[in-house]
């Protein structure tokens, strides 16, 4: 098995309804489980900040599924609640970002693994924070390490 980590977000509908329902989710992806959920938190919109915000989490999970097997399965989750992308960092139904699987480190087309931005963002450092507080970022450091790069950005726990 293998271990990925997974952000979850949402600012359409009742978004912290949506991403406890997304938890469930993908507690059902085949050949995975979830191991561990952080708290939820708001957060303040990146890009396009005329939206409402955002409710953010992380999942650890155990995988058999390989990389881009379980960014396919996270994609089909997205659609099941209904997510159509249409701008950059706008308002969403839900968005499943995969993290971190394992220490891998890949740049595909389709995928970059660590996710590229993850160590920029506290919405994402800090429920990964929460719930892998020695984990490292391959080719970056410790998540704890880059906790006060982003200690200005807007960010509360619920």
């Amino acid at each position: 098995m293998n271990t990925a980590y997974v952000a979850l977000g949402a600012n359409i509908g009742d978004p912290a309804a949506t991403v406890l329902a997304a938890y469930a989710a993908l507690a059902n992806l085949t050949d995975s489980r979830v191991i561990h959920t952080s708290s939820l938190y708001r957060t303040a919109p990146v890009g396009l900040k005329h939206q409402p915000d955002f409710i953010n989490a992380v999942a650890a999970l155990e995988t058999g599924l390989a990389p881009e097997e379980l960014l396919d399965a996270l994609l089909d989750l997205e659609a099941r609640f209904g997510r159509v992308r249409r701008d950059r960092n706008g308002p969403r139904t839900l968005d499943l970002d995969l993290l971190l699987y394992n220490d891998i480190e890949l740049d595909l087309p389709r995928l970059t693994l660590p996710h590229p931005r993850l160590h920029l963002r506290a919405f994402v450092l800090r429920p990964l924070a929460e719930i892998a507080p020695g984990l490292a970022i391959p080719g970056r450091g410790s998540v704890a390490a880059w906790l006060p790069a982003v200690a200005n950005q807007g960010i509360a726990r619920l």
